[in-house]
This record gives structure tokens, C-alpha cells and sequence, in this order.
């Protein structure tokens, strides 16, 4: 039997921020994830600004592990066919990593005990403790195990009815590919009705291509259709060949979805935080670990439902819920969205600073 006070089911960004804290406090912290680490994730890997800070760790101190740090200091942007627009910083405006090498580093960081390959089964509140698969006995349970977290479905009692995003990436050496995108400049190629975007992003010898969209209806033609893009515009070649990997996560704000019960809160994807704009979940996935971690460790102990109500209501504040486009309106909303995206101004300001850097 192991015996801990929290146990956090999910070894990403968000679960190893919570842990790392909570152990910094003094906490004996266990982390339980089905993966073995370094484990690849479906993930294009840019960190906005805020994140190294959240993290209280510097870029440098990051690169000189050996490990993948691209900064990234422009955009191209454009409708998927039309004229891109190259939009430039002075100035680092973000970084890309490889989620192989990151979420492995913050793991082992956190200092605590991880139990890889470890799935989650079975959960019961036993008097003011959690019993997880007969045998591990927590006093708090975090959930931080993405769209599927076994946390989430316990407390909402059953499977996820919201529609998620659902996305298509791959990962991979460019050896002897055509890879036109310059690790300085991802780029991002939006759908021309404005339900998704796909996007390229190169981290030194490695490319991560992808797409995203707010509707399973006809995704794989999307997909082709984008592949096909990237071939012909010889952004990537060969594309066609390329081995997906699938993902799904709620971008649309958290509304009324339940975030915490006795002994147990939510973070990242488990509570559906990603940006409703851009659907980045590291950010947010750190940004509420380590919310998680602040509110348990002043709470001294008392984690009733109650006790824990204000970091839901704190993730609503920050999160809230986004209302879809009318559709008799998709229609003029979208032709209005690609003729803003020809603008300069509208692309760095509004689709880049706010939506994607969130500066």
C-alpha cells in the first residue's frame, strides 16, 4: 500500500508543476501516469512568454540541458491557399520544444515519486481520504490527465458530452524531407470557414506538423485537403506519407463544469482550459498546477469541496465560457475573419498578441 498526501494522476506540464510544489511545501507527492517517460505527445510544443516564469525556470537554464529550445521571434499566417503574412518581433515572442524532451524534464524535476505505466481503474473516498486502485491511499487526488483523465470522468461521473476540438499531428526527423519552415518563423494556415487551423513548426533538425478543428464533421478530408497544401506550396514533401497521431481537448472555457469535490481538484486539459482562440493547454495546464499547489498548500489541510470552491471560481474567472457563432451568422463571420487576416495590423495585434502569445 502507498501512503501519500497527493496524488497526481497525469505526469504533464500541469501535473509536474502541482507536484513539484506541493513537495517544495513538504507534501509526499506521488505521480501516477499510464505512459513510461520520455513518452512522445500530440502536441505542435510552443511555450507563449508567461511560461518560463510560472515555471521558475529560465530559458537558459532549459538549453543548457542539451535539450530543444527554438526561439521564436516571427509568424506567417494566412487563409490555407492564399498570400501568407510575415509578422516579426525584435524581441524572443516565444519558443517551441519538443514535448518528448519538456514534459520528461519537468517530471524528473519535480523531485517526487512517479509511477510510470500506471492506469487508473478504480476510486473511492474512504472518510476524508481517497482510496485509487486499492492501493494507493491520498489524502488529495489531482487531476491533471488531459481530455480523457480519469480524475475528471470520476467527478463528472460518467464520459465528457462537451464537442472537443479534435486534432492530427506528426512529429519527425526531417532527414531527407523538403521543409521549407525556418525554426525562427512557424507558420499557421487557417481554414478557410475559420472552424481550425493547421500549422508547421520546426525545432532544429525536427518538424511538428499538424491541424485542428472545432468539428469532427469531414476532418480527414481536412486533413488530406492540408497535406495536399503542403505539398504543393513545397512548405513539406513528401506530407502525404506522414504517421498521425490523434488528440482531443475542450477549448470553448469551462462554463458549468465541475473543477473540484473533497480532496480533489482538476488542472490542464482534465478541466478544459485550453484557449478557446488558439487552443494552447501548456500555458494553462501550468498556469492552474500551479494555482492547484498554491491553494492546497494555504488551505493547511482542509480541502472540502468548499474549502476549494475558489480556485473553480478563480479557472472560471480566467476561463470563461465562450459562446459559438450563430450559424446562420459562420458564414459572414468567416469571409469577414479571412479578409482581416490579409491585414497586418489585425495579425500581429489581435491574432498574434492576443489570441496566441496572449501578451
Amino acid at each position: 500500500m502507498i501512503r501519500c498526501d497527493a496524488l497526481v494522476v497525469g505526469g504533464g506540464p500541469g501535473g509536474s508543476t502541482c507536484a513539484r510544489l506541493l513537495h517544495r511545501a513538504g507534501w509526499d507527492v506521488v505521480v501516477a501516469d499510464r505512459a513510461r517517460f520520455p513518452r512522445d505527445k500530440v502536441c505542435a510544443g510552443w511555450l507563449t512568454p508567461g511560461v518560463f516564469p510560472l515555471l521558475d525556470l529560465d530559458p537558459g537554464e532549459y538549453r543548457a540541458t542539451g535539450l530543444t529550445l527554438q526561439e521564436i521571434t516571427a509568424f506567417k499566417t494566412s487563409v490555407i491557399g492564399a498570400s501568407p503574412v510575415e509578422t516579426r518581433y525584435d524581441h524572443v515572442a516565444s519558443y517551441a520544444i519538443r514535448r518528448y524532451e519538456f514534459d520528461d524534464f519537468l517530471l524528473r524535476r519535480a523531485g517526487v515519486r512517479v509511477l510510470e505505466g500506471t492506469s487508473i481503474s478504480t476510486m473511492r473516498r474512504i472518510g476524508e481520504r481517497w482510496m485509487v486502485n486499492d492501493a494507493i491511499d491520498a489524502r488529495v487526488v489531482v487531476g491533471a490527465g488531459g481530455h480523457f483523465c480519469p480524475v475528471a470522468r470520476h467527478l463528472r461521473g460518467g464520459a465528457d458530452t462537451s464537442p472537443p476540438v479534435v486534432a492530427k499531428e506528426a512529429e519527425f526527423r526531417v532527414d531527407g524531407r523538403l521543409a521549407a519552415t525556418v525554426g525562427s518563423t512557424p507558420e499557421l494556415f487557417f481554414c478557410r470557414d475559420l472552424d481550425g487551423y493547421g500549422w508547421c513548426v520546426r525545432k532544429g533538425d525536427y518538424v511538428n506538423v499538424g491541424i485542428g478543428r472545432r468539428s469532427t464533421v469531414d476532418f480527414n478530408s481536412h486533413v488530406r485537403d492540408f497535406m495536399t497544401y503542403l505539398e504543393a506550396s513545397e512548405t513539406l514533401a513528401p506530407a502525404t506519407d506522414l504517421k498521425w497521431r490523434g488528440h482531443a481537448y475542450l477549448a470553448s472555457g469551462v462554463g458549468a463544469r465541475r473543477l473540484v469535490d473533497a480532496g480533489m481538484v482538476l488542472v490542464g486539459d482534465a478541466a478544459g482550459l485550453a484557449y478557446a482562440e488558439s487552443g494552447e493547454g501548456i500555458g494553462p495546464a501550468i498556469e492552474s498546477g500551479r494555482l492547484a499547489a498554491e491553494t492546497l498548500i494555504a488551505l493547511n489541510g482542509r480541502c472540502s469541496a468548499a474549502d476549494l470552491k475558489p480556485y473553480a471560481d478563480r479557472l472560471t474567472q480566467q476561463h470563461p465560457r465562450v459562446r459559438p457563432t450563430p450559424t446562420g451568422l459562420r458564414s459572414l463571420v468567416a469571409a469577414m475573419g479571412r479578409w482581416l487576416l490579409a491585414s497586418e495590423t489585425f495579425t500581429r495585434h489581435i491574432v498574434l498578441d492576443r489570441w496566441f502569445l496572449r501578451t
